[in-house]
């Protein structure tokens, strides 16, 4: 399905090139002025920015890389994302439009909600209370951990939705069972709004759902962007509002691709805070056709991987820059690799350090763990030193091992 160009860019790209300069000089660069697009397939000679290219940008130009349109001091928050990517967020912008997919998930006013998501630095956590507490929900800041006290929560408060990754929600429901509760009897969870994973994903929740008497919930969202799409109860698949123009391009040349043929998500975002156009995600994803609930918006399918180098394990992506500096940090280490492999249900990160002795000094295994920690916001399942030569010279910095 083919994008008809929103009432609202004509006056986004405007604002983005008056106030942006980053945005003036990809346009700039391009030949081309705001009012030149006209349709999308003028938006298309606009060359796409990849998420790789934004974190150069910023760290070129900090801390916004140039796609800051209004005074800092008018933002409501700043993020940090692993990169670190900084993420600007206005006063127009509650929620980063989370509302949306909690409304389609029939989540509002009766709810007692333990969001698990992280209140620290990324904006995962306090943008969806935000939402939640716009749609009329009661939150129970949860945060990342304390998985015995958590799942207890459940209980106590009578939660009714729980917002986790899929792998903590199933970490928070066999806390309980193994206390000998008995799910779904022994509490009130209806809803799971879970984070994506690749390969089987929706099969997993199908058995979630049978398993503990609960319907399951996503959405798609980027730190950078907000939500992108949101479920309906109707058919798979993601809604995208009209709030975004969203093309599935070529990852090479950026041309859009046909319906139902796989390319990178790319957005171009009616944001007046950070206006990002032709953005590229990274995700992989195709059109659907139109979903029977009868909404005519675009629908994307769940995603089908990443392109580029970032690598998402564990819900936080991993960029070969952070390998690198892991590596460039810690004395006698010549060179850092993270693989990344599946250990069951769980992602395992394994990280590899090749020293110039093949020696192993007391503490390199927990100074590099401290290390990756500061930089990627995530500590490695393990840390492994190897000799000289152990980690080929043309090998990537960040592999994936996982079977789809």
């Amino acid at each position: 399905m083919t994008a008809a160009l929103p009432e609202w860019l004509p006056g986004q790209l405007r604002h983005a090139y008056d106030n942006a300069p980053a945005v003036r000089r990809i346009l700039d660069d391009a030949s081309v002025a705001p009012d030149d697009v006209r349709s999308v397939d003028d938006l298309v000679r606009i060359p796409v920015t990849t998420k790789d290219r934004l974190l150069e940008l910023q760290h070129a130009d900090p801390p916004f890389g140039g796609f800051l349109a209004v005074p800092a001091a008018e933002l409501r928050h700043v993020f940090v994302s692993p990169g670190p990517l900084f993420d600007p967020q206005g006063h127009d912008e509650l929620g980063l439009g989370f509302q949306r997919a909690f409304r389609a998930a029939g989540i509002g006013p009766g709810d007692i909600v333990l969001n698990t998501w992280s209140y620290h630095l990324v904006p995962a956590g306090l943008v969806m209370d935000e939402a939640l507490n716009d749609v009329g929900a009661t939150v129970v800041p949860g945060g990342v951990g304390n998985s015995e006290t958590q799942a207890e929560l459940i209980r106590t408060l009578g939660v009714t939705v729980v917002l986790a990754s899929t792998q903590f929600f199933i970490t928070l429901a066999e806390a309980l069972t193994n206390k000998g509760h008995r799910l779904p009897d022994d509490w009130q969870v209806r809803v799971a709004f879970l984070g994506g994973e690749f390969g089987d994903w929706m099969a997993k929740r199908r058995r979630l759902e049978q398993q503990y008497g609960l319907t399951t919930s996503s959405a798609y969202a980027t730190g950078d962007v907000g939500l992108i799409g949101y479920e309906c109860s109707a058919q798979e698949g993601y809604h995208v509002g009209d709030n975004l123009l969203v093309q599935i391009c070529d990852p090479v040349s950026g041309a859009p691709l046909p319906d139902g043929e796989r390319g990178e998500v790319v957005v171009t975002t009616s944001n007046r805070t950070y206006p990002l156009v032709r953005f590229g995600t990274g995700d992989v994803s195709y059109v659907l056709p139109p979903c029977s609930c009868g909404d005519p918006a675009m629908r994307l399918a769940p995603l089908q991987g990443r392109v580029g180098q970032a690598v998402k394990a564990k819900e936080i992506f991993i960029y070969p820059r952070q390998a690198e500096e892991t590596g460039l940090r810690l004395a006698g280490v010549d060179r850092a690799q993270v693989v990344i492999s599946r250990n069951g249900s769980r992602d395992h990160v394994l990280l590899r350090l090749e020293t110039s002795d093949g020696g192993t000094a007391p503490d390199l295994a927990q100074q590099a763990s401290e290390t990756f920690l500061a930089l990627a916001r995530m500590r490695p399942d393990e840390v492994r030193v190897e000799a000289p030569g152990g980690i080929s010279a043309d090998e990537p910095l960040v592999v994936d091992r996982r079977q789809p």
